[in-house]
């Protein structure tokens, strides 16, 4: 491999990055706006830099910057970029081809979108660090598996030789973490890299990714709207809403006085909570995972699920990366008929394949994704998206579908007259997540499949989704089945909690009763694994388990002499 020493990147502390005045339009409905307003930006070797903010404050739009890229319909207006010395926006499309990949890596937030599906993962690792003269493929190769092997990715020896739908959400994040790392970049630009990790992945992963930033000097812009993360990664905090700088300064100084009420109010989100848990009075339930088992291939992955869904009951499932939450989803709607085992909704088993079903049992079932970016057809406008399962299910037409389209809109809290024209690719993060609420809703389904809905969106705009979530299901009584490794969305919403481990139930109960000691030991995991508002929680939790492994070592040689 390429050396890569410390002593040809710089000395620790230099200023690597520095964007002056910068300044970002984009066309929004044939108008130009200024979405990013003279924001500074100063990032040193070795530095980690946290970007907090809603969604639309313009976090990814500034960290995209630093490689001197917008997207697509946006461009820099005004100000300046200079990288290690560097005016990127003067610089030729050749020098910035050469930055990009080699020196300056970029993590984005949703993998699932930004892996070829038709190449495997090692050939697409390897891409970069060929292609710059970083290394050769052999060389390459076993890079990956060494990086594989460090962000925790099972099997790291031949997990690369599997293509992106072979592997789960969670893996795939962490092996875009990997390809951003293989020429060992001076700088990387995170975008929510953790978002789809369950908790126990996350702290692995996070471990990982500050033992590379401070192996290799590195330089990191970290954008994340969860503060829990970012008080574990940061060393500067910068707050940013609408494209402005609300506040800036070191991160346990801004933990501990934030000087901003906007700043104070980021700090102290999540209070919604479920009012009522739901009091079961009927025997039948209306959707039951009656020992269900399921393979991909020849490879089993689900072995024996049980649980009940009950009329206007949300149950929440969760588990970390690959322990088949998302899976056991997929049984449920059909599109992974079961090896063993059945599906019964109102005490009758559906149809293990979906397309045996009829058009009623597909109705009444419904799911939201987690990433509304690839859920939704960039092509289709709103009126098109929510309309079409009009239509399709409850056989709508003219004025009646435009009707209750906008009764659907007006439903998720969105002005029918102000989005209902607008392409997706016009839509925030957060409100694209309600156009699927309204997509979901249009079939008057009587229970919706909820996987990750709020994980990809800013803490603000989160608590915003749960309580519309909420007053939905109260209104509409509505079962819910949530898939999540967010445990504070778990307490927030849940009535049931089905905990997942390795294709099984690993434990589950009443919500209060899964939350009050005992635990099984994975269940214990996971609640001491979410992260806590304080910079020294992930260096003292990694502290406890090395000291509880060290111990348990000690009982295991003793017992073996």
């Amino acid at each position: 491999m390429a050396d890569n020493t410390n002593t040809q990147r710089g000395t620790k502390g230099d200023v690597l990055l520095e964007m002056k005045g910068l300044k970002i339009a984009a066309m929004v409905e044939e108008e130009e706006i200024e979405i990013v307003h003279g924001v500074d930006v100063t990032l040193k070797r070795g530095e980690v830099l946290g970007l907090i903010g809603e969604s639309g404050a313009g976090k990814s739009t500034i960290g995209l910057a630093a490689m001197a890229y917008t997207r697509g319909g946006c461009w820099i207006s005004g100000g300046s970029i200079n990288f290690d010395g560097i005016d990127m926006l003067n610089a030729s499309a050749e020098q910035l081809r050469d930055l990009r990949g080699k020196r300056i890596a970029y993590v984005a937030q949703s993998a699932a979108a930004n892996f070829n599906p038709a190449h495997k993962l090692i050939d697409q690792f390897t891409e970069a660090p060929v292609l710059h003269g970083y290394s050769n493929r052999s060389a390459a190769e076993a890079d990956a598996k060494e990086l594989f092997g460090r962000l925790r990715l099972p099997n790291a020896d031949t997990i690369g030789f599997r293509y992106p739908h072979q592997v789960s959400g969670g893996q795939l994040q962490r092996a875009m973490t990997a390809m951003a790392m293989s020429c060992r970049p001076d700088l990387i630009v995170f975008d929510e890299p953790t978002t789809a990790l369950d908790v126990t992945t996350q702290i692995e992963v996070l471990a990982a990714i500050r033992d590379v930033v401070e192996q290799f000097n590195t330089a990191a812009i970290y954008v994340t709207h969860d503060l829990a993360v970012v008080a574990q990664m940061a060393d500067r905090i910068m707050v940013l809403r609408h494209g402005n700088l609300v506040e800036e300064g070191n991160t346990r100084e801004m933990l501990a006085a934030p000087k901003e009420e906007y700043t104070s109010q980021l700090l102290a989100v999540r209070t919604f909570k479920k009012e009522h848990q739901l009091e079961v009075t009927e025997t039948t339930p209306l959707l039951r995972v009656n020992n269900v088992s399921a393979s991909y291939g020849t490879t089993p992955v689900l072995f024996g699920v049980n649980f009940d869904v009950h009329k206007g009951q949300t149950v929440a499932v969760v588990g970390e990366s690959g322990s088949g939450k998302s899976t056991t989803a997929r049984v449920i709607t059909g599109l992974l008929p079961p090896s063993e085992g059945t599906i019964e909704f109102k005490g009758q088993a559906l149809p293990p394949d979906y397309r045996n079903r009829s058009k009623d049992e597909l109705r009444q079932v419904q799911m939201i994704y987690q990433m509304a970016d690839t859920a939704l057809n960039p092509r289709q406008r709103i009126r098109e998206v929510i309309g079409r399962p009009l239509t399709f299910y409850l056989g709508m037409t003219g004025k009646q579908r435009e009707d209750r389209t906008r009764e659907l809109l007006t439903m998720i809290e969105m002005n029918p007259d102000e989005y209902i024209d607008r392409y997706p690719t016009e839509l925030s993060g957060g409100q694209k997540q309600r156009i699927c609420i309204a997509r979901a809703l249009a079939a008057e389904p009587e229970l919706i499949i909820c996987d990750e809905v709020t994980s990809a969106l800013d803490q603000l705009v989160a608590e915003e989704i749960l309580k519309l979530l909420d007053r939905l299901q109260s209104e509409l009584n509505l079962a819910y089945m949530f898939i999540t490794h967010d445990l504070a969305t778990v307490r927030a919403i849940a009535d049931e909690v089905v905990v997942m481990l390795r294709g099984e139930v690993n434990d589950s109960g009443p919500k209060d009763e899964m939350f009050t000691p005992p635990h099984t030991d994975y269940t214990d995991l996971l609640l001491s694994s979410v992260p806590e508002m304080d910079p020294d929680w992930l260096d003292n939790l990694l502290e406890e388990r090395k000291r509880l492994a060290e111990e348990e070592g000690r009982v295991l040689k003793a017992a073996d002499n």
